[in-house]
């Protein structure tokens, strides 16, 4: 029984994706429900009849009453036993079908599979997001509303079925079958609605803003707490615990004001509900009761409007927190849809095809880029890389290499100007082609928390266990990687390294990620720093790999370190944003110009980029 409900929707369906989804609640809502109408429908439908069903046991109990004061036992056990007998019945096996019916819809078939429905469309839509959005918000952020909106969701659609569609269609049916026992019963109902109704409204008004708010300081809560843990090293390092107590605590603070500023709301709402209701039982059961005294109302009407009143005041709390659930809920929704309804802005143009990589020619034109401010990046650079050419980048800090690696990568859409690959602009070809045609060693090699295997095959999906351990060998890793073993026992290639893979040192990260771009064997390879991290012994061991992976392909390296860049068919000096110079190594030397400066402040092997004015 249960994986029938489970399986009537699946919330892994096809579904087309949409660059710029609705930001407004509702349309983002509907927009999701697409593949649970049918569902729903049920869901509506079967609530109804539910409610039916328990105003009917209540009428019937009043009709019991009256049929029991009519006549003697004997008599009313002839006149009504099978009447009886078949109300019991439907009792015991009609009822609960009815209800296994419903909280299967509800339980099973919509609350799982509509909360992962949600974080599985999220998080894809997150992914597909620019390096340059996530750079602009914390990741603690962004994974807490990821993970808070789709319980909300499923939460709200629960209670429209669970509680609101049950309430409505339970009202309702009070309302006829106290007019139909004497019109005038409904007149005490119809007042407390209205006042029930006004006390609904004053609830709403408020607890939406107020959930949004504390669901807003919660995810800032998580954003700085990640945060911290996050470069626990630097905190660490320069011993600010304290720093971050206290920036934590501000917005842990918010957190508790606003969340304290939600149960306000609550609270007032119970103290009026609960006079609200003690005036519906004896408004409905006082009339009822003064009606029986006049002779128009049997004892049956009375048990009957006295059985409701009882049962609306304990449903009216239920109804209300639900209504109020509901919309907190759809706070949080709304708090979440910031970042799961943001648009992608940085998209594959209309008809883009994959990259057709034919030579691995590079040409810049004109590159201008400034991240949205006046200065910094780059200025109107004109540069071509020839197939098969290697080409070393040289700046100090600040100068623009990193941000024309990442225009080369498309993370960001220059302000003017193009890049083109065999003639091709990076902006009009599909993205993962672009990407997949680059292979790029960075400086700070960050690995993702999985096994050592899983990481140097992220680059490579479909390499074999010899391919994978001939990379990891070019790369010198293999001999460490075969010793290591992580806190659960697990040893070697599959130890896990740790989130960002701080189980390893910077050298072995550096080694590991260097494995994986061997692996990927893109004809284009990208050394932002790639021997940073490794010291001297190491990086001379590995320097014929790096030479060997450079062959055939184009190559544009970023460092500081002369090992790397001293042998490249060209240099680029790259100074506040253009080129000042270009040239091998021996003719910039020769020229005595801004690349020779820094040669001149070389320290340890590297050039001092931060010296040389």
């Amino acid at each position: 029984m249960f994986r029938f409900f489970e399986n009537m929707v699946d919330p892994y369906t096809s579904y087309e994706e949409q660059d710029a989804p609705p930001t407004r609640l509702w349309p983002f809502i509907r927009a999701y429900s697409i593949p649970f109408r049918r569902v729903f429908a049920l869901a509506a439908v079967s609530s109804v009849v539910v409610a039916i069903v328990e105003i009917g046991l209540i009428w019937y109990m009043g009709r019991v009453v009256d049929v029991l004061s009519t006549d003697t036992p004997s008599a009313v056990w002839a006149a009504y036993g099978y009447e009886f007998i078949a109300v019991a019945l439907f009792i015991l096996l009609i009822r609960p079908i009815l209800q296994a019916f419903n909280v299967g819809l509800l339980n099973n078939a919509i609350l799982p599979n509509y909360g992962t429905l949600y974080r599985w469309r999220a998080h894809r839509h997150v992914l597909r997001q620019s390096v340059g959005w996530f750079e602009n918000d914390f990741a603690g952020r962004i994974a807490n509303r990821i993970m808070q909106t789709p319980p909300a969701a499923g939460e709200v659609v629960f209670q429209a079925f669970d509680a609101i569609t049950f309430a409505l269609a339970y009202i309702v049916g009070a309302a006829i079958l106290l007019s139909g026992s004497d019109p005038r019963l409904v007149i005490p109902l119809l007042l407390w609605l209205v006042l029930y109704g006004w006390l609904m409204k004053w609830t709403i008004a408020r607890v939406g803003p107020a959930s949004q708010a504390a669901s807003d300081a919660r995810s800032a809560v998580t954003g700085r707490v990640v945060d911290s843990y996050t470069n626990i090293h630097s905190v660490k390092l320069f011993a600010q615990d304290d720093t971050e107590i206290g920036y934590a605590r501000s917005a842990i603070e918010k957190a508790r004001a606003t969340f304290a500023a939600e149960m306000r709301i609550f609270t007032t709402m119970d103290v009026a509900l609960v006079t609200l209701n003690g005036l519906l039982i004896v408004a409905v059961v006082g009339w009822a009761m003064y009606l029986w005294v006049g002779g128009t109302a049997t004892v049956g009407v009375v048990a009957a409007a006295t059985a409701l009143a009882l049962r609306l005041n304990a449903m009216t709390g239920w109804i209300m927190w639900a209504l109020t659930s509901l919309f907190r809920n759809l706070g949080i929704m709304a708090e979440g849809l910031q970042t799961i309804a943001q648009p992608i802005t940085l998209t594959d143009s209309a008809g883009a095809r994959p990259l057709r990589l034919t030579e691995g020619r590079i040409e810049l034109r004109n590159l201008t880029h400034h991240y949205g401010r006046d200065a910094g990046g780059l200025e109107n650079i004109s540069l071509i890389v020839q197939p098969g050419e290697k080409i070393g980048i040289v700046g100090r800090s600040g100068a623009g290499k990193s941000t024309l690696v990442k225009l080369l990568l498309r993370f960001y859409d220059p302000d003017g100007g193009q890049i083109l690959i065999d003639g091709q602009d990076v902006t009009s070809v599909q993205q993962d082609s672009l990407r997949a045609a680059i292979g790029m060693v960075q400086q700070d090699s960050s690995l993702l928390h999985r096994s050592v295997r899983e990481n140097v095959l992220y680059g490579n999906r479909d390499a074999t266990e010899d391919q994978m351990l001939a990379a990891t060998r070019r790369a010198e890793a293999h001999d460490f990687i075969i010793d290591l073993q992580d806190p659960e026992g697990r040893q070697g290639y599959d130890a896990q390294v740790g989130e960002r893979g701080v189980k390893l040192s910077g050298g072995q990260r550096q080694r590991v990620a260097l494995a994986r771009v061997i692996l990927k064997d893109a004809p284009i390879l990208v050394l932002d720093e790639a021997t940073s991290a490794l010291d001297s012994e190491v990086e001379a061991a590995i320097q014929d790999t790096l030479y060997g992976m450079m062959e055939g392909k184009t190559v544009i390296a970023i460092a500081h370190r002369l090992s790397t860049i001293a042998a490249m068919d060209r240099i680029v000096v790259i100074d506040d944003g253009r080129i000042a110079e270009e040239g091998d190594h021996d003719t910039l030397l020769a020229k005595g110009g801004l690349y020779a400066r820094f040669w001149a402040r070389q320290s340890g092997g590297f050039i001092d980029t931060e010296a040389a004015e």
